[in-house]
């Protein structure tokens, strides 16, 4: 089993034909907690710690072109958005976790929901944060699409030279900027949030490009009525990526799911909605500690 516990290191750890980059928080005999991201540094530590401290067992990773772990030439992704699935449950196997409580933010949030409808008994609870039931591609007609501001900087700024550290950095803190709510942008945590991203991504045009690429394959939508384990649906209601009515729409078809508005937040997630989104997540998937200290898959957790 991979290096876990309290305090560990970030390490590499292999799936099938790729390599995951993984940090783990908390005692592995709690409840697990997975959290894929586009960004492992998304879920900050404070977060993870927080999550730990109230008894859960944390394994926050970067999929893949982002990060550390295995990165596809920029446009060009060698995977469909299933594999990415198959690479959670894959990570799961590997720290042999029989189920666990998945977390999802934006894009992440799909390989959340595909994980909850293709492999329901490895999903003890679900938490979709910030996304929507369709993939790349325009959105359902009911749905609302991406922002004239969101559009406008995608289509129309350029992108930067992706070996030009600074410019690059200076992208990132436009983007968080055009994704911010109303609540406010804190440009200096912004930077801070971007040169840490580039220094730490094996490609930064990969990481920012490549998941728009990526084959979808069927839709699940009309799929959502399946998902039994319990969820939670928190989304910003200024957000203009994914537009709240997006949130909305699964929290109304995902059988008694429960929909939680992050209150003029936008495509983000600050520490001012950390307190309501962990209880909400913990009340969802109560605490429980292993009695034999076994692995995962030998007590069912």
């Amino acid at each position: 089993m991979p290096e876990h516990g309290q305090g560990s290191s970030e390490h590499m750890v292999t799936v099938g034909d790729v390599e995951l980059c993984v940090r783990t928080f908390g005692d592995p005999r709690r409840r697990p907690v997975l959290l894929p991201s586009t960004s492992r540094l998304f879920w900050e530590d404070r977060f993870c710690d927080r999550l730990a401290g109230a008894g859960r067992f944390v394994v926050r990773y970067d999929i893949r072109d982002t990060g550390r772990s295995t990165a596809s030439a920029p446009g060009s992704p060698g995977y469909h958005l299933r594999d990415l699935v198959t690479d959670l449950i894959g990570l799961m196997d590997v720290f042999e976790l029989a189920r666990a409580h998945l977390v999802g933010f934006s894009v992440a949030g799909w390989i959340c929901q595909l994980a909850a409808l293709d492999h329901p008994d490895r999903v003890s609870a679900l938490t979709l944060i910030n996304t929507r039931p369709t993939a790349p591609g325009p959105a359902d007609p009911d749905l609302p699409e991406h922002s004239d501001r969101i559009m406008a900087f995608f289509t129309e700024r350029p992108r930067p030279d992706w070996s030009d550290r600074a410019a690059v950095i200076d992208y990132g803190v436009e983007q968080a900027r055009v994704r911010a709510g109303t609540h406010g942008f804190d440009e200096q945590l912004a930077r801070r949030q971007a040169t840490h991203m580039v220094e730490r991504t094996t490609d930064m045009a990969a990481s920012t490009l490549n998941l728009a690429y990526v084959d979808a394959g069927e839709r699940w939508r009309e799929r959502l009525g399946e998902i039994a384990a319990p969820t939670l649906v928190a989304h910003g209601t200024d957000d203009p990526f994914f537009p709240y009515g997006n949130g909305k729409a699964m929290a109304r078809e995902i059988l008694g799911a429960e929909l939680l508005p992050l209150s003029g937040i936008g495509h983000e997630l600050p520490d001012t909605t950390w307190d309501r989104l962990l209880a909400a997540m913990l009340a969802l998937d109560p605490e429980s500690v292993l009695e034999d200290g076994a692995g995962g898959a030998m007590s069912g957790r």
